[in-house]
């Protein structure tokens, strides 16, 4: 499986539950912050959800 590197970039405040719930089963907490995951069908949805928020690149 290919890695896919996932950032943070907007503040998840004012946004409804279920995407602060998606960032947080991602693990990303805090503004900035980055990941490298398995580029999943999974994450890929759960990314999906979220991509007004975060900024992904192919690892």
């Amino acid at each position: 499986m290919s890695k896919i590197k996932i950032t943070l970039v907007k503040s998840p405040i004012d946004r409804p539950e279920r995407q602060k719930l998606t960032l947080q089963a991602l693990g990303l907490n805090k503004l900035n912050s980055t990941k490298e995951v398995e580029a999943t069908d999974s994450i890929r949805g759960m990314v999906r959800k979220v991509s007004h928020l975060v900024k992904v690149e192919e690892a």
